[in-house]
């Protein structure tokens, strides 16, 4: 194998594994510790530059970090990355000093904005500041989208969306609430000099099955009833409730519904428990609240009397696999499952709905109906038209909504500059040594023991009598520096010298996980099979070492390393160095333009 290049900003920032998988490249490690230290207003700015909702995120975000968390390799729990973010939000003091300040003037450039949601308002985030005048369009009187109108205020208390919205509006884009854009070639006759869509993805998918029209009145979409609650037009349900669908707004519908009056609601997918694509924890909410999910039932028939629904026919299967993994529900043959129900929640899932664009714009669809877009600048075929989260890919999280909104913002600055948006600004990156002595280091690297802490929920009976009243508690300060020592800090990477090296082995003989070889080299794939534990996970790189004075090279395993430092406070020349990895993913404001 060639030596590794440590010098590529992304060797290091795939090794911190939860900041690589943020969508958003949040710097975790980094605000961990600082949380660690009581220091959290200097931890939300950290998530605010690069997440833009901490608050928001801290309770609603996928939680994509998670799984990646090296702490999960250990014992069965990842660190509480997202619920961490919470806390920074929640103890953070008044930040609005170190928040930007409005454009003392303008540079001329006018971008209009379709839609009030997270990834309008990051493009707003990113752009205002820099002069450009942001006008923001929304049906709804309030900014948000989906953030305010699909999430429950038992989840997002009203008051957080209001702040960390707020943030955004403060900057002074010119918001046109209630103001629906019904033609995008409309819009482009107007003198913008781009145009951002991020309206979602609107529609949620209906049931055409028998009884489907002649029940409607108590048949609601999932994603427009949970708009209504949040909005105050609807406030109950019936006592009965068939929630259909396996995903998050399932289970939002389920939990809405038990605080609007239903006690016997049910959740019926189609899937296995197992494939639902509900975050786990949100079906153990919805499990943790009396409401039974009852899995590989298909939907086939809604029963009712003189228009009354009184409930629904279920068809019974099992999955079955071909030689390629692709899955078959197959009916078992066993009778129909009858269920009755006052009220019916569809909630099997959200597809976009673009009517008020024209097909004779320069502005191609694909075969799904979605607008062709580049997955890197977010730019559509028509060149003054950009996309992002929901709209541009289809349904995903808050989180990936703000990535596109960053990297739509540069492709809109580079254009409006003249510059070619292909030419992505190049991350900045910061790498520096924690050493304090011989064997001490600038952070703690003491690895805790304790397994993950469970955040504090309010009483199970006092939250059903309240849709507004939030079921998280978060964690208190103590919980919170508890919960960050477990933090591995991944970001402080182990750096290998080769001049200093004098081949003693001291650092293999000292690591816990023997991540350490000190071997003759050779291709990859025979060189993972030789170390002192094979490096069998493919998609973790191995840190290899120039040829050493015997021949042999050093070759770390990144999958395995704890970052303990162990084999620098060993080694007897410094070879190994402890240097914290700091990078800086590119915005709007780092891009140099040619005018």
């Amino acid at each position: 194998m060639q030596p590794t290049n440590i010098q590529d900003p992304d060797y290091f920032h795939k090794v911190v594994d939860c900041q690589w998988a943020c969508p958003a490249h949040t710097p975790v490690p980094e605000y961990i510790r600082l949380i660690a230290a009581g220091r959290y207003a200097d931890a939300f700015m950290i998530n605010w530059k690069s997440n833009v909702f901490p608050g928001i995120l801290g309770r609603t975000c996928d939680r994509p970090c998670e799984p990646a968390c090296r702490r999960g390799r250990v014992e069965e729990e990842p660190v509480a990355i997202c619920r961490l973010k919470r806390v920074a939000a929640d103890y953070k003091g008044d930040i609005r000093h170190r928040l930007p300040p409005p454009a003392a003037s303008k540079n001329g450039k006018k971008i209009a904005l379709v839609g009030a949601g997270p990834a309008s308002l990051t493009v707003a985030r990113d752009l205002a500041p820099l002069g450009y005048h942001c006008v923001i369009y929304d049906g709804d009187s309030r900014a948000g989208g989906m953030i305010r109108s699909q999430i429950p205020k038992f989840r997002l208390p009203e008051e957080i969306i209001d702040e960390e919205v707020g943030y955004i509006t403060d900057l002074g884009p010119e918001m046109r609430m209630g103001k629906m854009v019904d033609s995008l070639k409309g819009l482009l006759a107007e003198d913008y000099d781009a145009i951002f869509v991020g309206s979602g993805a609107p529609r949620g998918r209906d049931l055409d099955i028998p009884g489907r029209q002649e029940a409607s009145e108590n048949i609601h979409i999932g994603i427009d009833w949970l708009s209504s609650v949040s909005f105050g037009h609807i406030n109950k349900i019936g006592r009965r409730v068939i929630v259909l669908g396996g995903g998050n707004t399932a289970m939002d519908c389920c939990r809405s519904s038990r605080r609007l009056g239903g006690d016997d609601v049910k959740v019926i997918v189609r899937s296995g428990f197992e494939e639902m694509k509900a975050s786990p924890w949100e079906k153990q909410d919805a499990i943790h609240e009396d409401i039974p999910i009852l899995n590989f039932l298909v939907p086939k028939e809604f029963r009712h009397q003189d228009g009354r629904l009184f409930g629904m026919t279920f068809e019974k299967v099992h999955a079955e696999y071909d030689a390629r993994g692709r899955r078959r529900l197959v009916p078992t043959g066993e009778p129909d499952q009858f269920f009755e129900c006052d009220d019916v929640l569809i909630a099997v899932g959200q597809e976009n709905a673009f009517p008020w664009i024209e097909r004779d714009i320069g502005l191609e669809f694909n075969e799904w109906d979605m607008p062709v877009v580049d997955e890197v600048t977010f730019q559509s075929t028509n060149p003054r038209v950009f996309f992002g989260g929901d709209s541009a890919f289809g349904p995903k999280n808050i989180i990936w909504a703000v990535a596109h909104g960053h990297q739509a913002a540069i492709s809109i600055h580079k254009m409006c500059q003249g510059d070619d948006i292909k030419d992505r600004p190049a991350p900045g990156v910061n790498i520096t040594s924690t050493k304090m002595g011989i064997h001490e280091w600038s952070y703690d690297n003491d690895i805790s023991l304790d397994l993950r802490f469970k955040v504090p929920h309010r009483d199970k009976l006092i939250a059903l009598k309240d849709i507004k009243a939030e079921v998280e508690l978060g964690f208190d300060d103590k919980l919170a520096f508890a919960e960050a020592q477990r933090c591995l800090n991944c970001d402080v990477q182990t750096v290998f010298s080769d001049k200093l090296c004098i081949e003693c082995d001291a650092c293999v003989d000292i690591c816990p996980v023997d991540c350490i070889s000190f071997v003759a080299n050779g291709d990859e794939a025979d060189l993972r099979t030789r170390l002192s534990a094979p490096a069998t996970d493919l998609a973790q790189a191995l840190y290899v070492s120039v040829e050493l004075k015997t021949g042999r090279i050093m070759a770390k395993d990144e999958d395995v390393c704890l970052h303990c430092g162990l084999c620098a406070e060993r080694c007897p020349t410094g070879a190994w160095d402890m240097e914290r990895f700091l990078i800086d993913v590119a915005q709007a404001e780092h891009v140099c333009c040619s005018k």
